[in-house]
């Protein structure tokens, strides 16, 4: 069964898309099959697959039946339609045979309010009991439709319950940083709400009319497994003192506040994560630097960063700057990719 990542943190700007697409590019060119699913209702990762400039762009290429994108696949639960859930359509992305992308779509937020009364476990709960387990049940399916061996979700940057419902039916997930006092900020936000949500979803499995509901509210067995510290400017090869201290702080924050109360809320085996990554959980998976121009054009023609060629960026001097940031980048995404499989196994 194919493996749910989310990568999850409610500041927004840590680069949860451009990172998802990059570890499931790499992933893809290690042999996995990887699924890219869109539940940002923003569709940034969708339009930087597919090189769509605006919400318009998209409209045209959505199908209800089959569905092709995230809401669509989702209405047979949220819209009471007379047929099951099941694997959505997903579209090749070009450049990588073994990468998929499950659409976004803007009109995912108009499910937010009803998922959010049926997660309160309230007297409504009998009829949205099929609510709580679809998203997980739609996903899981997709899985086996194309035998992939990930699915990758780029979420909003929200404490809603579209998030909430995401994060603890998922199988891991990574936490995206930049290193900035707001970041900082954000881990001891993480800290609170975080078990609180798992405390939820243990409650939500215990329910007997969720447990026998059309799409069965799974056991919450999410794990975290690490963070990713991006967009800091490099000095000599590491980070300047400047973003090094910002560094510094966020291990410190994941040290003392959100690896404990992850332990706690069990979220996390320290020892275990050890054993598989030879670091500890508090260390980041992969500490990447600024992309700076490469972004764009990475952007511009649907290639990881790490992948552009002379004819994209330019030949000379300047192709020679850019393949050494390239090869720094590719060695960074190529060891987090590792990483996460030996996580994930």
């Amino acid at each position: 069964m194919g493996k749910i990542v989310n990568l999850f943190n409610h500041k927004g700007g840590v680069s949860k898309t451009t990172t998802v697409f990059n570890l499931a590019w790499m992933l893809g060119k290690m042999g996995k099959k990887v699924i890219v699913a869109d539940f940002d209702p923003q569709c940034n990762l969708t339009g930087m697959v597919l090189g769509y400039k605006g919400v318009e762009d998209l409209e045209g290429t959505y199908k209800d039946n089959p569905a092709n994108n995230i809401k669509d696949a989702l209405s047979p639960a949220f819209e009471s339609k007379p047929r099951q859930i099941v694997g959505a359509e997903c579209i090749a992305v070009p450049g990588n045979d073994n990468m998929l992308l499950l659409p976004g779509h803007i009109g995912l937020a108009e499910y937010e309010t009803t998922l959010g009364i049926a997660q309160e476990l309230s007297g409504s709960l009998l009829a949205l009991r099929n609510l709580p387990g679809s998203i997980r049940f739609m996903l899981s399916a997709t899985a086996e439709k194309y035998g992939a061996d990930y699915v990758f979700v780029d979420m909003s940057p929200s404490l809603g319950p579209v998030n909430q419902n995401l994060l603890m039916t998922s199988d891991h997930f990574i936490v995206p940083l930049h290193p900035d006092y707001f970041s900082a900020m954000a881990l001891s936000s993480l800290t609170q709400v975080l078990p609180r949500w798992k405390s939820w979803a243990n409650t939500a499995r215990g329910i007997d009319v969720l447990k026998t509901a059309d799409y069965p509210f799974p056991e919450p067995n999410a794990t975290f497994i690490g963070a990713v510290i991006q967009k800091y400017r490099p000095r000599n090869g590491s980070a300047s003192q400047a973003f090094q201290h910002w560094i510094d702080q966020l291990v410190a924050g994941l040290r003392d506040q959100l690896i404990p109360s992850l332990v706690k809320a069990d979220l996390l085996n320290v020892n275990d994560f050890k054993q598989r990554t030879g670091i500890d959980p508090w260390e980041p998976i992969m500490e990447v630097a600024d992309f700076n121009s490469l972004i764009a054009l990475s952007q511009e023609h649907q290639m990881p960063v790490y992948g552009l060629t002379p004819e994209i960026v330019g030949r000379g001097a300047i192709w020679d700057q850019a393949k050494a940031s390239m090869d720094i980048f590719y060695k960074g995404f190529e060891e987090c990719a590792k990483k996460v499989i030996a996580l994930t196994a």
